[in-house]
Order: structure tokens, then C-alpha cells, then sequence
């Protein structure tokens, strides 16, 4: 059996191997499928955009990650708070509740099966040393650990003055990249700004595997891992 039609925010595989078919993206921008998620498309693109704008002082490079700052916190806060939003969206949109209790990491880990999270990788397409693509949630994988940068992020929350360290340059990169990998497991690259322009070298394309993310900046590898029974298998004009 195959998902014959789409869990709201999820964005999957299809029978084929694409995400998704040209032609049969429609279910993105049906008002069934999320609410309001062009304002949680906006909120990560001002991130993106003041995360670019940090590039002009901390050069993306492995030697800067452990660099630290205010600026540094506050993306890395404004970052993790947009992945808790998406969490709880999905969660929520797709009929997850617990009266009377806070929803937290342990909640938020159970989207890795339904979106697999522990699959993506986000590339920075520029980058001077081996970490330019990143795997935000691989310890959520088949390991079951823990989210380095997401630990940061409460660590740095509760304890600024005596764990401010935490809040580096290379663990706000997972973040965003995180927050990255969780909007096109809901929305693939679907952001009303245009289509992404192939690249070619010496008159011949060249692909990575990497297709352009939202806001055109950051590159993303889907999972290819999604078993036959759970990819999407439907023609959302029928």
C-alpha cells in the first residue's frame, strides 16, 4: 500500500523517487494542507537573511565554528524557536495532543519517522573547509541521541553567563540548517519565488544532488530512504 493522498505539512517522496512530481505539487498550496505557512517561510527567510549578513564578519569556514558573540545567541535563540514552532504545527495540524502537558524534545523527536529528519542534509553553498553540508538531526537516527545545537540553545537560554560558549557559530549553522531541513519536509522548496537555474559546467550540467531551498540560498539533499509503502502515490488534480 501507498499514501494515496497528503498528511497536512508533509511533504514526502513519491513512488516515482521525485519531491514531488512536476505538475502534482498542488496539495502545497491548498488551505487544507497548513495553516498560514507562508509566515513560517517568511520567519526563516529573515533569518536567513540576517544569517548572511553575520557572513560579512564571521567567514563561513570550519576554523570559525567555535567563535561565539551576542549576535551569534540571537540568531541561534530566534533559529531554535522557529524549529519548536514548526514542530508543534505539525504536531498539532496533524491531530497530536497531550492535555495538560508541555510539549518538548521528546514530543518534537516523533516527526522523524513521519518526515525523516535524520536524512536531510543542508548544504551552505559557500564554505572554506569539509563542513559545508550539514545533517542537523542525524542523532535522531538509529543512534537516538541527542541535538547538540538544540541542547546549546536551552543551555544558553537558562545559563547565558556560564554556558554562553555553547551559543558558537558552528551550532547556530545546525540550527538553520535544521530549521531549513524541517520547512522543505513540509514544504519542499515551495517559497512563490521562482524556479532554481540549473547549473552548468564546461556546457554540461552538473548536479551534487543537492536541489536549491527556499529563499535560494541554502542547498538541500532529500531522503531517499522513504520505504515503497509510505511514499505519496496520487494525482492531486484527480
Amino acid at each position: 500500500m501507498t499514501i494515496t493522498k497528503p498528511f497536512r505539512r508533509t511533504c514526502r517522496q513519491f513512488v516515482d523517487g521525485r519531491y514531488p512530481p512536476h505538475g502534482n505539487d498542488g496539495f502545497i498550496d491548498d488551505p487544507r494542507f497548513a495553516n498560514a505557512p507562508e509566515q513560517y517561510v517568511r520567519a526563516f527567510l529573515v533569518i536567513q537573511k540576517d544569517l548572511r549578513e553575520l557572513f560579512d564578519y564571521v567567514e563561513p569556514a570550519d576554523q570559525n565554528e567555535g567563535c561565539y558573540s551576542y549576535r551569534i545567541h540571537e540568531l541561534l535563540m530566534r533559529a531554535c524557536v522557529e524549529v519548536e514552532a514548526n514542530c508543534k504545527a505539525i504536531l498539532s495540524e496533524n491531530g497530536y495532543m497531550l492535555p495538560g502537558k508541555n510539549w518538548d524534545r521528546s514530543d518534537y523527536k516523533k516527526l522523524n519517522p513521519t518526515h525523516r529528519l535524520s536524512s536531510f542534509q543542508v548544504k551552505f553553498p559557500v564554505w572554506h573547509g569539509q563542513h559545508a553540508v550539514r545533517t542537523p538531526f542525524s542523532s535522531w537516527g538509529p543512534s537516538g541521541g541527542k541535538l547538540t545545537w538544540y541542547d546549546a540553545y536551552n543551555d544558553t537560554k537558562h545559563d547565558r553567563h556560564k554556558l554562553f560558549k555553547e551559543a558558537n557559530f558552528g551550532n547556530l549553522l545546525d540550527a538553520v540548517a535544521g530549521l531549513a531541513a524541517l520547512l522543505s519536509s513540509q514544504f519542499c522548496d515551495y517559497d512563490f519565488e521562482g524556479p532554481y537555474v540549473a547549473q552548468f559546467v564546461d556546457d554540461t550540467y552538473r548536479s551534487d544532488g543537492f536541489e536549491t531551498a527556499m529563499g535560494k540560498y541554502l542547498r538541500v539533499k532529500y531522503p531517499a530512504d522513504w520505504p515503497a509503502n509510505e511514499r505519496y502515490e496520487f494525482e492531486w488534480k484527480k
